[in-house]
C-alpha cells in the first residue's frame, strides 16, 4: 500500500492507524529473519503513536503522513530510542534529542515501526558492511539491496514500513532505491536540514525519502523539507507544495543523456532498459539529446574517494571512547585505550576510509590529493551547470549492474566503489536527483536515474511521476 492509498483509507475511517500498524508489525515479523532490514524493532511506541494519529485523526486532525507506518535509516537521531549508525562504536547509543527531520515527522502522527540497517556510518554500497548482520534483497534474498540505505530500501520494498527515511552521501538512497526496485530522492544538499544526522562526509550528505512511488516521494518531501537554523549548511530558499508538480505533460521538457554515464563495463540488460526507459519519455513529448558529454565525470569517483574520506576522518576523530559509544577498558594508559577503542569499535571498511583521509589530508599530501579533488569538483560542477543552461534535467541508470550476490565484492574495495560510478557525481555538484523503477533483467531490478540542477526537484518529480504514469515497473512486488 502506498500512502497515499492508506491516507484515503484513514482520512475515511476504513482502517485505523492501530490496524494498519499491526498489519506492519506482523509483515516484519513474517519476512524480517529473511531480510534482515531492522537494526531496532519498535513496536510498543508505533503501537502508541498509531493510537495517538487515531485520536488525531477523530479530532479531524489529519494530514497525509498521519497514522502512516515508516522505518528510519539508523544513522538519524531519534529521542530515546537506540540510534547504532550499524556500528559497535555506537551500539548502545541512545540520542537525548530528535534529528529535525524526526520533529517534522513526529508533528505529522509519525508511525515508526523500526529503525533501519545499514553499512557503517554510511560507508558501502551493498549493507554488508554493517557490523550486524548483511540485508538481503527482497527481490533474490542471495543478493545485496544496495548500500548504504539498504534496510531503508528493503524495509519498503518487502512491506516491512510504508516509506523510510535514507541518507545520501554517494547514491546511498538512489542505489538502493534502484536495486529494490523502488523510488528514491537525494534532494539538492541544503534542501533538508542535516542537525541530528551522525555526519559521514559533511559536504556530501543529505536526507531524503524512499517510496513504493513518486507520488508519496512528494509527500514526504513537503514535511521534511525547509530551512532550519541548526543547520548551517540549509539553505532558506522557498519550499513549493511538491504534489502540485505531478502532471503527466512532458511536451516542454528537455533531456540530455550523458554519454559518460553509460560506461565501460556496463551490463547489457541495464543498457537495454535505460534506452527503451528513455525512448518512452521521448515517446510521452520530452525532447531528448543523446550523446550529451561531462567530461569531467570520469574523474568523479577519484574526487570523491579522496573528499569523502578526508571529512570522515575528520568527523570520525570524535569517537575516542571518552565522551560516549564504545570504550575499551582493559588498557594500561589513556593512548592505549584510544587506539584498541577504535581499532574494536570500527570495522574495516570505516578504517580504511578513516585511513585514507588521513592520508589525504596529511601535511606534504594535502595539496597534490585533498586540494586537487576539490578544484575537480569545481569543474565537475560548472559542467553541470553549463548542461542545464540547456535541459531540464539529465537522465542516467542508477547502476551500471543489477544487484550482485551478497559476498561478490566485499573483498574487492575498487569494485564495490564503481557500483556508484553513476551516483556520486551529483552528490559532488550538490545536485538534486531521483531513482525510479525501470525494468527488469533476469528478473531483477533495474533503475533509471533523473538529475537536475539545484532546487529543481518540482521537474524531477513531475518527469518521474509521468514516466510511471505511463510504465508499471513500479507497480510490481516481490514475492516474499
Amino acid at each position: 500500500m502506498t500512502i497515499h492509498e492508506a491516507h484515503k483509507l484513514l482520512k475515511t475511517k476504513q482502517l485505523s492507524s492501530v490496524e494498519l500498524t499491526k498489519v506492519c508489525l506482523e509483515r516484519i515479523q513474517q519476512v524480517e529473519p529473511k531480510v534482515r532490514a531492522l537494526v531496532t524493532i519498535t513496536d510498543e511506541l508505533a503501537l502508541k503513536q498509531a493510537q495517538k494519529a487515531d485520536e488525531l485523526i477523530a479530532a479531524g486532525d489529519i494530514n497525509p503522513l498521519t497514522g502512516i507506518p515508516a522505518v528510519i535509516k539508523d544513522v538519524i537521531c531519534t529521542k530515546g530510542i537506540r540510534t547504532t549508525c550499524s556500528s559497535r562504536m555506537l551500539e548502545n547509543f541512545v540520542p537525548p534529542y530528535d534529528a529535525t527531520v524526526m520533529e517534522k515527522l513526529n508533528g505529522c502522527g509519525v508511525v515508526m515501526v523500526g529503525k533501519a540497517n545499514m553499512d557503517e556510518f554510511a560507508m558501502g554500497s551493498s549493507n554488508e558492511h554493517s557490523a550486524f548482520f548483511p540485508t538481503h534483497n527482497p527481490w533474490d534474498l542471495s543478493r545485496v539491496p544496495g548500500g548504504s540505505s539498504g534496510g531503508p530500501a528493503a524495509a519498503v520494498a518487502a512491506g516491512e514500513a510504508i516509506y523510510a527515511l535514507g541518507s545520501d552521501t554517494g547514491g546511498s538512497i538512489r542505489l538502493p532505491a534502484g536495486f529494490c526496485s523502488i523510488t528514491g530522492l537525494k534532494p539538492t544538499y541544503g534542501r533538508i536540514s542535516r542537525y541530528g544526522l551522525v555526519a559521514f562526509a559533511s559536504s556530501l550528505d543529505q536526507i531524503g525519502p524512499l517510496t513504493q512511488d513518486v507520488n508519496d516521494c512528494a509527500l514526504v518531501l513537503n514535511a521534511i523539507a525547509g530551512y532550519d537554523t541548526r543547520d548551517s549548511t540549509s539553505v532558506p530558499y522557498p519550499t513549493p507544495d511538491y504534489t502540485q508538480c505531478l502532471t503527466t505533460d512532458l511536451n516542454s521538457i528537455r533531456i540530455g543523456i550523458p554519454k559518460e554515464y553509460f560506461v565501460e563495463g556496463m551490463q547489457t540488460e541495464v543498457e537495454t532498459a535505460m534506452r527503451a526507459a528513455i525512448s518512452k519519455l521521448e515517446e510521452m513529448g520530452a525532447k531528448v539529446e543523446w550523446e550529451v558529454s561531462l567530461p569531467h565525470t570520469r574523474y568523479g569517483l577519484a574526487a570523491y574517494y579522496i573528499i569523502a574520506p578526508s571529512e570522515a576522518s575528520a568527523n570520525l576523530a570524535r569517537y575516542d571512547g571518552v565522551k560516549y559509544g564504545f570504550s575499551y577498558q582493559d588498557a594500561d594508559s589513556m593512548w592505549e585505550a584510544l587506539e584498541k577503542t577504535r581499532q574494536y569499535g570500527f570495522g574495516d571498511e570505516v578504517k580504511r576510509r578513516i585511513m585514507l583521509g588521513t592520508y589525504a589530508l596529511s601535511a606534504g599530501y594535502y595539496d597534490a590529493w585533498y586540494l586537487k579533488a576539490q578544484k575537480v569538483r569545481t569543474l565537475i560542477r560548472q559542467e553541470f551547470d553549463q548542461a542545464f543552461d540547456k535541459f531540464d534535467a539529465l537522465v542516467t541508470p542508477t547502476s551500471p549492474t543489477v544487484p550482485f550476490k551478497i559476498g561478490e565484492k566485499v573483498d574487492d574495495p575498487l569494485q564495490m566503489y564503481l557500483s556508484d560510478v553513476c551516483t556520486l557525481p551529483i552528490n559532488i555538484a550538490g545536485l538534486p536527483a531521483i531513482s525510479i523503477p525501470a525494468g527488469f533483467g533476469d528478473s531483477l531490478p533495474i533503475g533509471m536515474q533523473i538529475i537536475g540542477k539545484p532546487f529543481s526537484e518540482e521537474t524531477l518529480l513531475k518527469i518521474a511521476h509521468a514516466f510511471q504514469q505511463a510504465t508499471e515497473w513500479h507497480k510490481r512486488r516481490p514475492q516474499i
